[in-house]
């Protein structure tokens, strides 16, 4: 959100019109000032030499219409550069720019893991928004901005289309972090602090793999929790229907292309099998439709 930018000078700021407030509310109690039949303001003074700043909010919302259209400034002159600050794009919100640039989003984020003999093990998840695919999971006892940073570098490429980065204020994000991975050509996002909704599609993943993994698993060593997140990362991608994407799967089998969808809900087509495959120790199933073999 865009704050409202100093149009006037201190003494002639109303009680609302701090640095701390939007425009808006600030022009909703901007005084307002006479003006002739050519809506030009009249100043007003007791003097005779003071001008009138009274309406300055209203100057600068005019200014702001202007910003769109160089040089077309209905008084002839340049646009003020407080109006900057007065431009539309302030007024998007958060889950609009998520929305809009989700092809290009990626998030991270950590969560604990606890053994069976009970240490603490940080899990570290990566997933591209638009596709909801989870790119990236590891897991460490010690984790650092350095090994975090090798892991984002494992997946980041040039190729990728990836723009933003979006992880919360963790003192594991490192300014040196983030600064590499700028010359990576990312642009990183910081969450609001102590607002865990900004990450959300991040922060839900983490969600799934405990309640439909981690829950019903306790993990013996932290190479025995990472072949567990491998296996449940393989069918979270290929095997889990997601309702968001239509339904589907993140990153659907080549093999699901061949296939003709069914005309029935009901009935397999001629040539056609269910095949059901087991997924850790039966924990959770895949089923898939493939072609009968001659």
């Amino acid at each position: 959100m865009a704050l409202l930018p100093d149009c006037g000078s201190a003494g002639n700021r109303g009680p609302l019109a701090s640095g701390r407030v939007a425009a808006p509310m600030a022009l909703q109690v901007a005084t307002r000032t006479p003006t002739d039949s050519a809506g030009v303001e009249k100043a007003h003074s007791t003097h005779g030499e003071r001008q009138s700043t009274v309406g300055r909010g209203a100057h600068c919302q005019r200014a702001a219409g202007e910003i769109g259209h160089p040089g077309l400034a209905a008084n002839g002159k340049e646009v003020p550069a407080q109006a900057a600050a007065w431009s539309p794009a302030w007024r998007s919100t958060w889950s609009t720019f998520l929305s809009n640039h989700a092809k290009g989003i990626i998030a991270c984020d950590f969560f604990l893991a606890v053994t069976a003999t009970f240490r603490s093990l940080y899990v570290f998840v990566l997933i591209h928004h638009a596709s909801r695919q989870l790119l990236h999971i590891n897991v460490t006892a010690h984790p650092t901005a350095a090994w975090t940073l090798q892991q984002l570098r494992e997946v980041i490429g040039e190729e990728d289309g990836y723009r933003y980065l979006v992880h919360d204020r963790d003192s594991i994000f490192a300014k040196t972090l983030d600064q590499s991975l700028e010359r990576l050509g990312l642009e990183i996002v910081k969450s609001p602090p102590r607002s865990p909704m900004a990450n959300a599609i991040c922060e839900r993943v983490i969600g799934t793999i405990r309640r439909e993994c981690l829950d019903w698993m306790i993990p013996i060593s932290e190479a025995h929790l990472r072949s567990i997140l491998n296996s449940w990362v393989r069918h979270y991608n290929r095997g889990r229907p997601h309702s968001r994407l239509g339904p589907g799967v993140p990153d659907a089998p080549d093999l699901l292309a061949a296939i003709r969808k069914p005309k029935s809900r009901h009935r397999l087509e001629e040539g056609v099998s269910v095949l059901v495959k087991s997924v850790l120790g039966g924990l959770h199933y895949e089923y898939s439709m493939v072609p009968n073999v001659a």
